[in-house]
């Protein structure tokens, strides 16, 4: 049945009015309700639905983030907008201009981070303006000049902080700092995380969606603002969060990421003559990370795995992050055919009862599965645009198209919903939200 919808000119249009109304000036706010600041790995993909529409504009996207980088090197999960309230935990919970030695002089931040996908969004920058003169072209290659330092301390602190063992793997000391915040994947780790007294709070997210099930719950949110506490109280410091913290998880997915993020950068230096010393070093990381996400999976079906630090126990979960394989590469023929088949197939988009054939947060057949709670079981736009853009750098051609046009027709309801019902394919969690309408305007473009 052909959904009724925007055509693609009309949802175009509809997308890039979107991304102007939810533009502060130097910033795009996520959305403009639930979500009123910046937020680092929305900002990445923003820039790449900014890019078809302005060069010049994608470029202050991602100067503004990067102008909100800690001295460690360390990019901050939220980047507070001046003046904007309606956002809980706010710059007043996280106390980080107080309490953190590395905290940026001039923006209020979280003292968290966020997945590096932002290299796409330089690469995608790059890509677009090429097709402009040379006013343009300048623009983006003057940007990747100045912040080329900027973006290789990221990435270097991310191995060097974050792979606490040295086996190729992005330790996470808060369940936000994957992007999936409650994702069964946490369950555990979350199960461990014991509350003491901190603060009274009033969720701020509640009076936007109203409808709980569509959100984290209450216990989950006394967690999510402890490991807050726990942060504050080693005053953000890497080395101490490394122990004092309840909460510690290899995160595979977010490891695969940086893998492809580092040979995307790295490919970025070879083109612009960028010092040989940093691409070796991207390189490097590259493989290692790949490696580290290797190590993760099952020698049959090619399913990755993250690990729990403190319970010392590995965590299988039917959610995308076990798909984190078919990001950065590295697996065996047989072992990547059998993956695919399982992205494809019944438990995934190829579930008979899905709207579209995109791939849900967590499968349908798992136990953990819930069609309307946030990264429980709804599909996320975004995360199959990250799926469609990786299979399409892959050489996967026909499988990055399906997702493309499965990805916009279920966008053509012209809602750009945060995430959408499975099986239904109604439009849920925030609206008008900011990455959503990025992605059709990159696939559109």
């Amino acid at each position: 049945m052909a959904d009724p919808g925007f055509t693609p000119t009309q949802l175009a249009a509809r997308a890039a009015y979107l991304l102007r109304g939810n533009d502060l000036g130097t910033m795009t706010s996520a959305a403009p309700r639930l979500y009123p600041h910046m937020w680092s790995w929305d900002a990445a993909f923003v820039a790449v639905g900014l890019a078809p529409l302005s060069v010049e504009r994608a470029v202050v996207e991602l100067d503004t983030l990067l102008s909100a980088q800690w001295k460690n090197g360390m990019i901050p999960h939220i980047v507070f907008a001046n003046g904007v309230d309606g956002y809980f935990p706010g710059p007043a919970r996280w106390e980080t201009a107080t309490l953190a030695a590395h905290a940026p002089n001039g923006p209020q931040t979280s003292g968290i981070t966020q997945p590096p996908v932002h290299a796409i969004a330089v690469q995608r920058i790059l890509d677009h303006s090429r097709r402009h003169g040379r006013t343009t072209r300048a623009v983006a290659e003057e940007f990747l000049d100045r912040r080329w330092p900027d973006l290789v301390r990221w990435h270097r602190w991310l191995a060097h902080a974050r792979d606490l063992d040295g086996n190729g793997r992005i330790a996470l000391f808060h369940g936000w700092e994957s992007g999936m915040d409650n994702s069964p994947r946490w369950d555990l780790a979350y199960a461990n995380v014991v509350t003491g007294t901190m603060p009274k709070y009033l969720r701020e997210d509640l009076t936007v969606v109203a409808d709980t099930s569509q959100r984290p719950s209450n216990g989950e949110y006394d967690r999510y603002l402890w490991l807050l506490e726990e942060m504050k109280s080693v005053r953000y410091d890497d080395e101490e969060l490394a122990t004092a913290m309840s909460f510690a998880v290899e995160d595979v997915f977010v490891s695969a990421v940086f893998s492809m993020a580092c040979e995307v950068l790295a490919t970025i230096g070879e083109e612009h003559s960028m010092p040989n010393s940093d691409v070796r070093e991207l390189h490097g990381w590259a493989g290692r990370f790949r490696q580290g996400v290797l190590t993760t999976t099952d020698e049959r079906s090619g399913a990755a795995r993250d690990f729990d630090l403190r319970s010392g126990k590995w965590i299988s979960t039917e959610t995308l992050a076990m798909f984190s394989p078919l990001l950065c590469g590295g697996l065996s023929r047989d072992a990547e055919r059998a993956l695919l088949r399982t992205f494809e197939g019944p438990k995934f988009c190829g579930h008979p009862d899905l709207r579209y054939a995109v791939p849900p947060s967590t499968s349908p057949v798992s136990r953990d599965f819930r069609s309307r709670e946030y990264w429980r079981g709804p599909v996320w736009p975004v995360m199959t645009w990250l799926f469609s853009w990786a299979f399409a750098r892959r050489g996967w051609a026909e499988r990055s198209h399906m997702l493309r046009s499965e990805g916009l027709r279920q966008a053509s309801d012209g809602s750009f919903a945060e995430y959408y019902e499975p099986f239904t394919g109604e439009p849920l969690g925030s609206m008008q939200q900011s990455w959503t309408a990025a992605a059709v305007l990159d696939w559109l473009g």
